[in-house]
């Protein structure tokens, strides 16, 4: 996106004196304003933007423009009834007669309209332009040498007068029209090639000289190769025959004229040429038009022609007072051109903008007409999406957009109190274009959502730093050139001192003079300044303290300085943000503070690195160590969660020992290294423990196997320790890290550590109160500042290693009673009592090992993991299980117990967290007693609810899920597996063609 604002190198004018031999001619036919030309064409040669709308062949000057554009003005505006136009010659009378007017249509009355008495311009009043400081009325009724005066200006003689078209060269167009239109009556102008007919027209004869009839027939045929060859409306293909044979011919005319006139072979051969380029279809369609003016960018150059004949002639910052009907029949020529009102807009917009630029910016009133045009523009660019119009648009925009950009980059050197008045528009210009240009013309930005961007804003941001930063560079300078001046005096001031005093000047002149203009667009312009050279000025001053070993004079009043710029800069954004949503914080959080204590402050912060950074190390080497013995103290937790805590306790206390001025403000960054820390230990200490879901077996696919078969558990982790232990022997020794006793000593000390959390915010109050830098407000301001990172990251992990330990003493320690033996073979012989011994032989470690605040979540844990692993041989315990309705007893008695062994006849889990863990085994039990048939039904209509019409011809096998749920047909599904009757088997085997046989 960056290229939208890319800025475009300024070039020369567009505008040129008269050229060729017609020069002269009109020169003097238009001698009046003669000066008034000089004038612009030199400020514009100086001045102008290159146009935007391309380039065309270097053959045609801006006067051929000038010629070919007014006889499409005069050919759009003949007479489209039957009657033909009539031509008066203005070297006679200067009235009409009654037959020749009354020969003229609409069109022609209109150009021959009085200007005497025209009213006010509608459109300039509307545009904010100023009117004429001179009357056309009194100019043309104005005596002349002679003694005759000048009759009344009509429309059509205004054009040519801002045309500076001479009157012989004006009358022997109208006489070409009149021929024309004789000849091809009811015909519309936008059928003919208007250069061709004209050639046909006119012989050598009908010129003063032959030099000039050459230079005419010349600019008529480069206007045929301009419109038809080298700007076509549509594409040219390289093999057209008739593209070739025109080339050939203009070549050959360049060099030698050709005989115009209407019965000659040669105008013959180029009228059978050019028809055939002009009346090109993609479709083979008739044409009600012919194409050789509407090509891109021809179309637009000669309508950027006629568009700057609205300006006065003799002031070339003014535009006619008879606009509107000046503007009415220039809009005639659309037919032609291939215009539409969104073009012309676009043309209006940069037209009037040029003529600002060209013009030395000194008409305001032409900027703000610019600006009021290019909101019309916005208004067409959203109603469009034509591919050709946004291309148009786009180099149009980034030729404003860049002429404004090079100003508002640095408006400090742009604009001072003499042109002020201009900076709102070219702002708004510059404002308005990038809007377009991003908004409604980039792809990039139509793919996100509009709210993440904020056009206007960022662009008035990106001014405000830009300009800023390059103040400051120039008061850099500046102040080295004050310092340099002062050498020799005594006491001269450093150059920061000089450039704080100079920088907080600059920044009242932004508050008072630029930000009020640019807060339309920004509304916390003035904070963005501020924050923009309180930054570059923190810059040079953070170089400065970089280098200080003592405070010295100079340094003292380079802080003084820099300490009262900051006030005065802080003191300008607050007001400046004082209604926004955030109350100014925004902008403060961009001017870091470099007050006088900032070298100071550096250092303590060194110094506050250095011992997190210890401390940092400590922690790992000394986990790497640690082996979790849960006999190594009374507490129950490792030595190192003891030690850590101490040194903690050891960094406050030299901390508050320093001597400096601010342990408040400097207290934070200490706390939230010492909190990382801690974090730090927390997720070591958790570090490779394993979690629950390393324990849970994956679910096996739903099979119904045969005795022989042999089940695989398969783990989605690697085990930590895949030999199952006596937890009361190889553990508590210490030879693994990993036993339950080890865990829980891990979970103790993580308890310990977010329990001392407390005492350490309490004691950090009481150094703090005892402080003789703290003031009372620090007090209530550290009451919030806790840590924050630590309790959560302990909570965490206690979790985690709550649940691998629970899982892994329910899965993987005791598997050897739960999934190799309960209910293995008969059920009513491979009962629950084994798993429950040796369960409650690691519920008496847990009771002794773990702190008694943690001690029921952990409980609560293992007995969720052993609910699950009772409801996973029932539902998924493989071939070695097969269970009667008759078991359903043995079952519910089993399950009895294991909730008994945690409600410990009331000294346990409480009733509440019993039956919160129960639910699901409480609710799927029953299906064991159910009859086979209801089970059978059972599944079928869950299976039909969840599947529909699907499963009517074939019940599908649904997915498992391991969520069980009594009324879930995966659940009933396994339920059947394992049920050890005839009906069942049938079942299964009919439906999945499972094995009968168990």
């Amino acid at each position: 996106m960056a290229s939208l604002f890319r800025d475009r190198t300024l070039g020369n004018s567009r505008r040129d004196s008269f050229s060729s031999s017609s020069s002269a001619t009109t020169a003097a036919a238009v001698a009046s304003p003669s000066s008034a030309t000089s004038r612009f064409t030199s400020t514009a040669a100086a001045a102008a933007l290159p146009s935007p709308f391309g380039d065309l062949t270097a053959t045609l000057s801006d006067s051929d423009l000038r010629s070919s554009a007014y006889e499409i003005f005069l050919s759009a505006n003949r007479s489209t009834s039957s009657k033909p136009l009539t031509y008066t010659p203005s070297s006679n009378n200067h009235t009409s007669s009654p037959t020749n007017t009354a020969a003229n249509g609409n069109s022609n009355a209109n150009l021959q309209r009085s200007l005497t008495s025209a009213a006010a311009s509608k459109m300039k009043k509307a545009l904010g332009l100023r009117s004429s400081s001179s009357k056309r009325s009194s100019d043309s009724n104005s005596p002349v040498p002679g003694g005759k005066s000048k009759r009344p200006m009509t429309i059509g003689e205004l054009m040519r007068v801002q045309m500076r078209v001479s009157e012989a060269a004006d009358s022997r167009i109208r006489r070409g029209l009149l021929r024309i239109s004789a000849g091809q009556v009811g015909r519309k102008t936008e059928s003919m090639v208007l250069p061709l007919e004209l050639l046909q027209q006119f012989k050598a004869s009908d010129f003063t000289d032959q030099e000039e009839y050459e230079a005419w027939q010349k600019r008529n045929l480069r206007m045929l190769e301009a419109g038809l060859l080298l700007h076509p409306h549509m594409p040219l293909e390289k093999t057209n025959t008739s593209a070739q044979r025109l080339r050939q011919i203009i070549n050959a005319a360049l060099d030698r004229p050709i005989e115009t006139g209407r019965n000659n072979e040669s105008m013959q051969v180029l009228r059978t040429t050019v028809l055939a380029l002009a009346n090109r279809t993609s479709d083979g369609a008739l044409l009600e038009s012919s194409h050789w003016a509407d090509g891109l960018p021809l179309n637009l150059r000669l309508y950027e022609t006629l568009l700057e004949a609205c300006f006065d002639v003799k002031d070339e910052s003014s535009i006619v007072e008879e606009v509107d009907e000046l503007m009415e029949l220039i809009k005639k020529t659309w037919g032609t051109l291939g215009l539409n009102q969104m073009l012309h807009n676009l043309c209006f917009t940069w037209v009037l903008f040029n003529r600002y630029v060209a013009t030395g910016q000194v008409e305001i009133d032409l900027l703000c007409a610019a600006d009021s045009q290019l909101s019309e523009v916005a208004k067409d660019a959203k109603m469009t999406k034509d591919p050709i119009y946004s291309k148009i648009l786009s180099s149009t925009l980034t030729a404003m957009l860049g002429w404004a950009e090079k100003r508002l980059l640095a408006y400090h050197e742009t604009f001072d109190s003499g042109n002020i008045a201009s900076m709102q528009s070219i702002v708004s210009i510059g404002v308005l274009a990038a809007k377009i240009l991003v908004e409604d013309i980039s792809n990039e930005y139509r793919r996100r959502r509009k709210n993440e961007v904020d056009v206007a804003r960022s662009r008035i941001d990106t001014y405000i730093r830009s300009s800023l930063r390059t103040a400051f560079a120039q008061l850099m300078e500046k102040a080295d050139s004050s310092r340099k001046a002062s050498r020799n005096r005594p006491n001269p001031l450093p150059v920061l001192a000089i450039l704080a005093k100079d920088v907080g000047e600059l920044a009242i002149k932004e508050k008072n003079m630029f930000s009020p203009i640019l807060k339309r667009w920004h509304p916390f312009a003035a904070g963005v300044a501020v924050a923009t050279l309180h930054v570059c000025y923190g810059n040079e001053l953070k170089q400065f303290i970089s280098g200080i070993t003592e405070l010295t004079p100079d340094a003292v009043q380079i802080l003084r300085a820099a300490d009262k710029l900051e006030q005065d800069l802080v003191q300008i954004a607050v007001e400046d943000s004082v209604d926004s949503d955030d109350g100014g914080k925004a902008i403060i959080r961009e001017m870091p503070p470099y007050e006088a204590e900032g070298a100071i402050a550096n250092l303590v912060k060194a110094w506050i690195k250095t011992r997190i950074d210890r401390l940092k190390e400590w922690v790992d080497r000394n986990l790497q160590q640690e082996v979790w013995n849960p006999r190594a103290n009374q507490e129950g937790c490792a030595p190192s969660a003891v030690e850590v805590l101490r040194i903690v306790d050891e960094t406050l206390d030299a901390f508050f020992l320093l001597p400096i001025p601010m342990h408040p403000a400097l207290l934070p960054d200490l706390v939230n290294g010492l909190d990382k820390c801690l974090q730090y230990y927390a997720t070591k200490a958790k570090s490779g423990c394993g979690s629950r879901n390393m324990y849970i077996p994956t679910m096996p696919a739903l099979t119904r196997c045969t005795m022989e078969t042999k089940f695989q558990w398969k783990k989605k982790e690697k085990s930590v320790t895949s030999q199952r232990r006596n937890p009361q022997v190889a553990t508590v020794n210490g030879d693994s890290s990993f036993g339950v006793p080890q865990l829980c000593v891990r979970i103790t000390s993580l308890h310990k550590i977010r329990m001392e959390l407390e005492n350490l915010e309490k004691r950090i109050i009481t150094l703090l109160r005892n402080s003789e830098s703290a003031h009372a407000e620090d007090f209530s301001n550290m009451l919030g500042k806790k840590f924050e990172l630590t309790p959560p990251a302990c909570i965490e992990a206690v979790q985690q290693l709550s649940e691998g330990l629970a899982y892994k003493i329910v899965f993987h320690d005791l598997s050897h009673v739960l999934w190799d033996s309960l209910y293995v073979g008969d059920p009513s012989s491979s009962r629950i009592e084994p798993f429950l011994q040796e369960l409650e032989n690691y519920l008496t470690i847990v009771a002794d090992t773990v702190h008694e605040r943690v001690r029921t979540r952990i409980i609560a844990d293992i007995m969720r993991a052993s609910f699950d692993g009772f409801l996973l041989v029932l539902l998924a315990g493989g071939p070695t299980r097969a269970f009667s309705r008759l078991d359903s007893q043995i079952i519910e008695d089993d399950f009895k117990s294991l909730k008994d062994l945690f409600w410990a006849n009331g000294d346990g889990l409480p009733d509440d967290i019993i039956d919160k863990f129960s639910s699901t085994a409480r609710d799927v039990l029953p299906l064991f007693r159910t009859d086979t048939e209801s089970l059978i039904e059972r599944f079928r209509r869950s299976t039909l609810e969840t599947y529909g019409s699907s499963a009517k011809s074939r019940l599908p096998l649904p997915a498992t899920s391991g969520q069980w749920n009594p009324t879930e047909a995966n659940t009933l599904l396994r339920v059947l597996c394992y049920r050890n009757d005839e009906a069942a088997s049938k079942f299964l085997k009919k439906t999945y063609n499972l094995p009968k046989k168990l």
